[in-house]
């Protein structure tokens, strides 16, 4: 095993492009793991932490870039270095290129694009209240994507913004759909009078999508960051972004997405939501519906369920209550089926999820059908794996969480993590069933299906050695506009024996009756 390291002084790239750059050359042949980061003290720990740089590295200059590769020859090592050089070459080049002005800095920006009013911010945490306090004293908006950003930089930078009368979206914001233009990771929807806000990234773009699906669109989307709904910052930012759509003549109908949010942040929203004139649809996942409707919200459980009322109410029409899109008939033959083929002893559901809000709304639905689950991000704190990497009973895991995620890529960016996992998950002859996301759009991998394929026939082949049948069933958040394209995404994984659903809660709803009718068999044949 060899190592190689490079420090290139004073070149800076955002960590998503960086991320991206040390996905594609962990790819090559013989290359066992690289990062490519700058050269901050959390970055250069973890690259440490990984035995890619040695103990005695020093930081001389945040602002440079490390290199970092571990192969099993040179060869693989020199490939990997050249990777990374033609890449550098060629983000030189485009900056370069005639008619196209070279940006190295938000004040040069703001000079050569007067018009903008939105700034995107993607640097390390560290950097990250500057860059953004320096755009919100220029009046710009602000979609704040870094993490590692302290609370109370958080409350600062949003309270400045209340101040100009800005949005401040974030930290940690991965997503936003504004004047139909993606932000982060986003979905190409349809343009419409239905406005969002939410403090869940992967909520958003299954709410918009399923609007989109529905033949409607989406006003404006707005995200503020996870942390916006806790006690500290007080809701802020959907306050804010509630108050904006209230306000926006292009929009009807507003939908709130959100986990729960804490008892003084609900009354906040009371007295807005109170004082619309526009209905406003709210999914606070796992809030009771009765404190839904004391905040005078509509309140919907799942997040489909929040597109279908939306869409509902801008119709003029009763929304369509129904567990799920297909007949009936059709999902009792497939439960029948698929519970048929389970052995004694396959016992539990285990999810692998890139979408962060997809696995809490996941781990709601199934709960009504096998109780508790555990998972790395639990509803209930008594049941967090001690360690993520292990699957525990039912099991719901969020790739996305930090311990998957420092020095890598999103899943939803490279979804080589999950797909291995899903081969190892297929090992576990207690495993009955396994659930899955894809989340396409801007900002994902260009196929994350296609990528999957090979491993889930890897793991079917695990399964069947032993005798086993594992049912794989997913759902794809995204719309035919997308980059991927939804319909072929759905075919790839159809083509490979995975069942689809057309929406998050259904395929987890989908897994739940599968495994009761599988223990009713297993019940009845022991009598």
């Amino acid at each position: 095993m060899l190592n190689k390291v490079q420090t290139i002084q004073n070149l800076y790239y955002d960590s998503v492009t960086l991320m991206a750059l040390s996905s594609q050359i962990s790819a090559i042949d013989g290359i066992i793991d690289a990062a490519v980061m700058m050269a901050t003290e959390p970055n250069i720990d973890i690259m440490k932490n990984a035995g890619l740089i040695g103990s005695d590295f020093e930081v001389d200059n945040p602002n440079n870039l490390v290199i970092a590769i571990q192969g099993e020859t040179e060869e693989a090592l020199e490939s990997a270095l050249s990777k990374v050089d033609d890449f550098l070459h060629s983000k030189e080049e485009k900056q370069t290129e005639k008619g196209k002005v070279s940006i190295k800095s938000l004040d040069a920006a703001a000079q050569s694009f007067e018009e903008a009013n939105l700034v995107f911010i993607s640097v390390p945490g560290i950097y990250a209240k500057r860059e953004a306090m320096k755009a919100l004293n220029k009046d710009l908006h602000v979609h704040l994507f870094s993490d590692n950003v302290s609370l109370e930089d958080e409350v600062e930078l949003k309270d400045k913004a209340l101040e100009k009368g800005l949005l401040m979206m974030g930290p940690d914001c991965g997503t936003a759909i504004i004047n139909g233009i993606g932000v982060g990771f986003a979905n190409k929807v349809k343009r419409g009078q239905i406005g969002i806000v939410a403090a869940a990234g992967t909520g958003l773009q299954e709410v918009a999508t399923q609007i989109s699906k529905r033949g409607e669109g989406v006003s404006q989307a707005i995200g503020t960051g996870g942390r916006d709904i806790k006690d500290k910052v007080g809701g802020k930012m959907m306050i804010a972004g509630l108050k904006a759509l209230i306000e926006d003549e292009g929009t009807r109908v507003i939908t709130l997405v959100s986990k729960p949010p804490e008892k003084s942040v609900l009354e906040k929203l009371k007295a807005v939501v109170e004082g619309s004139k526009k209905p406003v649809v709210a999914c606070l996942l796992g809030s009771e519906p009765e404190a839904i409707r004391a905040i005078g919200a509509v309140p919907a459980k799942t997040l489909e369920d929040a597109a279908e009322i939306a869409v509902s109410l801008l119709e003029d029409r009763e929304p369509v209550e129904a567990l799920f899109s297909v007949p009936e008939a059709e999902i009792d033959g497939l439960v029948e089926r698929e519970a048929a083929k389970l052995k004694p002893g396959q016992s539990y559901i285990r999810g692998l999820y890139t979408g962060g809000t997809l696995n809490y709304e996941g781990i709601l639905v199934l709960k009504d059908y096998v109780g508790d689950i555990y998972s790395n991000a639990p509803l209930n704190p008594a049941f967090k794996l001690e360690d993520a990497t292990r699957s525990k009973a039912h099991s719901l895991i969020d790739l996305g969480e930090d311990e998957f995620t420092v020095g890598k890529p999103h899943p939803m960016m490279d979804p080589a993590q999950r797909n291995e996992r899903i081969v190892e998950e297929a090992k576990d002859p207690e495993t009955a069933i396994i659930l899955l996301d894809l989340v396409i759009g801007f900002g994902s991998h260009e196929d994350p299906a296609g990528s999957m394929v090979p491993f889930v026939e890897k793991a079917r082949e695990v399964a069947e050695a032993e005798g086993r049948y594992i049912p794989i069933i997913a759902s794809v958040c995204g719309t035919e506009e997308d980059p991927q394209v939804l319909s072929v995404q759905e075919k790839t994984l159809k083509d490979a024996g995975i069942i689809v659903l057309p929406s998050n809660s259904q395929a987890a709803r989908l897994a739940g009756l599968i495994l009761t009718k599988a223990q009713a068999f297993e019940s009845d044949s022991l009598r």
